[in-house]
């Protein structure tokens, strides 16, 4: 007698099962991309760029940085954690000292998370 229900009920496993595949494999296949969350730009590059021993001047790599905003703006995409302090240290380290505190304000303004470090920063810079 069990046999008889275990047949009987085989039909609903079975479109289940090919209803749960049929609903995994259509997920798969859905092709919609989330667009990033900020865009990078050259952004990797120019870290790199700063921390080789051949690197750019300062000024010619804060220039980069600054039209690769202008692009990354244009393009309706946020500017990534650390590009508007990185753009500060660089005039920073150039003694353009309001265009250091603007671009690292912007940045605890976009990142508030990041006020106590862009803080100690401001400090350090004014000493």
């Amino acid at each position: 007698m069990a046999s008889c229900t275990l047949k009987a009920n085989m039909p609903h496993k079975l479109k289940f099962g090919f209803l749960l595949a049929v609903l995994t494999l259509s997920g798969c296949a859905n092709k919609t991309s989330v667009p990033p969350l900020y865009g990078w730009g050259q952004y990797e590059k120019n870290i790199d760029t700063y921390f080789r021993a051949d690197r750019e001047s300062l000024d010619t790599q804060a220039k980069l940085m600054e039209e690769d905003s202008i692009k990354m703006r244009a393009a309706g995409q946020s500017l990534p954690p650390g590009y508007q302090a990185h753009m500060g240290l660089l005039y920073g380290k150039q003694g353009e000292m309001n265009r250091f505190q603007q671009h690292l304000e912007a940045e605890k303004k976009q990142f508030p998370e990041s006020e106590a470090f862009i803080d100690f920063l401001l400090r350090k810079f004014k000493k």
